[in-house]
């Protein structure tokens, strides 16, 4: 009589996109990701240099600061969702479509706005170098819309 023994072993492997943990460092590397960390220092150095110019009464100036704050805090929230992988978890909103809507008003929104304070600055350095900055943030966004869909 002979006895057989089978043995079977079973390996499992899993892949996940971040570096472990809740936050996803791989994001904050991508080349999306840099474009979002370079348009979010890019929007609070225009919004500093027309801010601290300390120009109260006009409001050409706080049309400009209350854009590129509310450009600066919506990249910050997009940037939050995708670090932390939010956007998984949160099926019921269109993602790429929330982020090129985004895209596509701010930008209009910076746009008008840079011109008027680059038309209104009166030779001004820090309303030049605000609305130069606010430019240059728009090459970012555009950038962002070529890529595609705005998230990794």
């Amino acid at each position: 009589m002979s006895h057989f023994v089978v043995t079977t072993t079973s390996t499992t492997t899993t892949t996940s996109s971040s570096d472990g943990g809740f936050c996803n460092i791989g994001y904050a590397r991508s080349f999306q990701g840099l474009l979002k960390i370079g348009q979010v220092v890019i929007l609070l150095i225009a919004f500093l240099c027309v801010h601290c110019k300390g120009i109260n009464n006009y409001s050409v100036y706080r049309y400009f600061e209350v854009v590129t704050a509310w450009f600066l805090i919506v990249f910050l929230i997009f940037f939050l969702m995708h670090l932390f992988g939010l956007q998984s978890k949160i099926t019921c909103i269109n993602w790429t479509l929330t982020e090129f809507l985004h895209y596509a008003v701010g930008g209009i929104l910076i746009f008008i706005a840079s011109i008027v304070v680059a038309v209104k600055s009166h030779g001004i350095s820090a309303l030049i170098a605000g609305s130069v900055s606010a430019f240059l943030c728009l090459q970012y966004v555009q950038c962002m819309l070529l890529i595609g869909r705005g998230n990794a």
